[in-house]
């Protein structure tokens, strides 16, 4: 064989047996990656992997992309990426139970007929094509569930809401959650127009709602939720107590200082039941609702207020609280996944006696020293300033806002079912007494180990707390903690280390500390500043005003001021000309540093490269020369 032949014959079979290798490789190691973010962005959570493992059925799903209208849109264009990459990475994860696929919806195409069809919404973008970009699934009995549109601002929650998506396809029937609310917002009725977590609550659970006035609860339901409840009489607590015995399984928010309560009631001010409890079930259970509010300086949340003068201007308010992760407990599945506060506002505090039934576990706590403020200044509208002044700290005694209860528990009720109320009206009052005859016989102790989660505030509930109003878009973990908990009490524990995952998008970390510290700065200067001006303004008008005469800057007083009085006006004026000066200062010297930073950076940026390869060049071209000397 000559040698030309031979080399011919071996670069043939070196392609043919690279092609093999690869072709063998990517079959047996397609599934394969390496995750190099440092946030995890393509790794999948515990919960995750054992929703996909566990599959019981085949299950597709239908990633729907305009993708000629979404180039024309940055965001939507890179958030495409980073749910496709996703998508990949849950089929290689559910093997052949789950099936990928991928549909551009053209106009009057078919793909379009079938994203209408299962209720994608199509986005208008100012007279061009539609924007599709949601998601659609089905299993084997064609039950079908869709994200009707993938925002790119819920980015946090994509995984949770893709591995929910895949749950409920795979177990179609939802746990049913009994709600017993005062709470407008949190009426089962009004679904549509309550608050972000009841909708959240109702598109993972199907709801069952309790009216005020019940008499025994319903039968079907397999968690109870009871967010700031009506005054209950003896036997409503005794419905209660014996659905725990029984169930086991309740979440339960009660308030000494409600804010965002709202109707009419016999507690608190006129027209307002401020404060909700029950008393009798909590003493059994080893638990007390303080009878006042707790404000915190040190989990102060920011929030913006009116200054007086058509600004605003944002403080540390110690009445609305915002409960960081290193608050939290650690070794519950509820909070250990948190990444985010959550934010309360005027929250109680709950004592805990530990001689009664059941395990108690702290899972939401303040700073070491807060103070207790009276629940009927808390639930007013107050001024962080007003708050301060009434501030005295409990030093070294951490208020707790939510406890889980575990465990084995005795009735509130050892005598046994007390006497239902009548009511006036007979025919109600006949309806309630063959419901109390259907209710089921009275129980001493569990029939299964308990799970009860408490927390001393209702206006963790509130959209105004952990949404951005604007957008939608929610900067605290309120939502996750509620759904974590109903998910760890209706048995989806896998979903609950899904919903706090960290968004893609990088922030730059150096410049938002400097931005925080300028702000800090910033407004204490400028508080400090407005302050001393407020004062010398007050003075001036009353100097003013015993003059009889003048205007801000004029020459001349009147005779009806003292000499004394004379001097001490022309020194306000000038004063209040330098505050103005000085307030005009802080605001242009506000962003310096961060813009001094943004032009190093850029010049870095611009600079660096040529720079290293410039450098690069003369060190070769240095060694070179010296080789060429030798």
């Amino acid at each position: 064989m000559t040698a030309r032949r031979y080399l011919l014959s071996a670069s043939l079979l070196f392609i043919a047996i690279f092609a093999g290798a690869n072709l063998l490789v990517s079959k047996w190691t397609g599934g394969a990656r390496g995750d190099f973010t440092q946030s995890g962005l393509y790794t999948l959570s515990d919960g995750t992997r054992t929703v996909m493992r566990d599959l019981s059925e085949p299950i597709e799903l239908t990633f729907v992309y305009t993708r000629s209208v979404g180039q024309e849109f940055p965001a939507i264009r890179a958030y495409a990426v980073r749910v496709r990459e996703l998508l990949d990475t849950y089929a290689s994860a559910g093997g052949v139970n789950l099936r990928i696929r991928e549909i551009d919806p053209a106009p009057f195409s078919t793909a379009e007929d079938e994203a209408l069809a299962s209720g994608l919404i199509a986005v208008d973008t100012n007279g061009g094509d539609p924007l599709y970009f949601g998601l659609i699934g089905r299993n084997s009995v064609d039950d079908e569930r869709v994200i009707p549109f993938l925002a790119p601002e819920q980015e946090t929650s994509l995984e949770y809401d893709l591995t929910r998506l895949v749950a409920r396809l795979d177990r179609p029937e939802p746990a049913t959650i009994g709600i017993l609310s005062t709470l407008p917002q949190m009426s089962p009725v009004t679904t549509e127009a309550g608050w972000s977590i009841l909708r959240e609550i109702d598109k993972t659970f199907t709801i069952e709602p309790i009216e005020e006035d019940f008499v025994t609860l319903p039968e079907n339901i397999d968690v109870l939720l009871i967010a700031h409840p009506p005054i209950l009489s003896d036997w409503q607590q005794w419905q209660i107590d014996q659905f725990v015995l029984r169930n086991g399984r309740a979440l339960i928010f009660l308030d000494p200082a409600s804010k965002s309560a709202q109707g009419s009631g016999p507690l608190g001010m006129t027209g307002r039941q401020i404060r909700s409890d029950i008393p009798q079930i909590l003493t059994n259970w080893g638990l007390t609702l303080s009878e006042a509010a707790v404000a915190d300086t040190e989990t102060a949340l920011s929030i913006e207020t009116d200054a007086g003068d058509g600004r605003t201007v944002i403080v540390r308010h110690p009445l609305y609280l915002s409960i960081p992760p290193g608050l939290m407990s650690r070794d519950s599945m509820i909070t250990s996944d948190l990444s985010r506060a959550v934010n309360l506002g005027a929250a109680g505090r709950f004592e805990l006696n530990n001689t009664a039934a059941g395990k108690r576990e702290a899972l939401m706590m303040s700073g070491p020293a807060p103070s207790d403020i009276d629940a009927e200044t808390a639930a007013r509208d107050n001024d962080a300033a007003d708050i301060v002044a009434a501030y005295v700290p409990r030093e070294n005694d951490p208020a707790i806002h939510a406890v889980r209860l575990t465990g084995a528990l005795k009735s509130a009720f050892p005598s046994g079912a007390p006497a239902v109320d009548i009511p006036d009206d007979p025919v109600y009052a006949e309806l309630a007494r063959a419901a109390a005859n259907e209710a089921l016989p009275h129980i001493e102790a569990s029939e299964i180990e308990a799970e009860v989660i408490l927390i001393a505030d209702s206006d963790i509930l509130n959209d105004g707390l952990h949404v951005n109003l604007q957008n939608g878009v929610k900067f605290a973990d309120n939502a996750a903690f509620v759904l974590n908990a109903l998910d760890s009490l209706a048995g989806g524990s896998e979903l609950m280390s899904l919903r706090a995952r960290a968004p893609g998008l990088r922030p730059m970390v150096r410049v938002e500390e400097m931005r925080e510290a300028a702000q800090a700065q910033f407004f204490s200067e400028q508080a400090r500043l407005e302050s001393k001006l407020a004062n010398s303004q007050a003075r001036l008008e009353e100097l003013q005003r015993i003059g009889a005469s003048g205007d801000f800057f004029d020459g001349e007083v009147g005779a009806d001021l003292s000499d004394v009085e004379r001097a001490e006006l022309s020194q306000l004026r000038e004063e209040i000309v330098s505050v103005r000066g000085s307030l005009r200062q802080i605001e242009r010297d506000f962003r310096r540093e961060i813009d001094g930073l943004e032009n190093r950076l850029r010049i870095f940026t611009i600079l660096a490269g040529p720079g290293f390869i410039g450098l690069l060049g003369l060190f070769v071209w240095f060694r070179n020369r010296r080789r060429a000397a030798v």
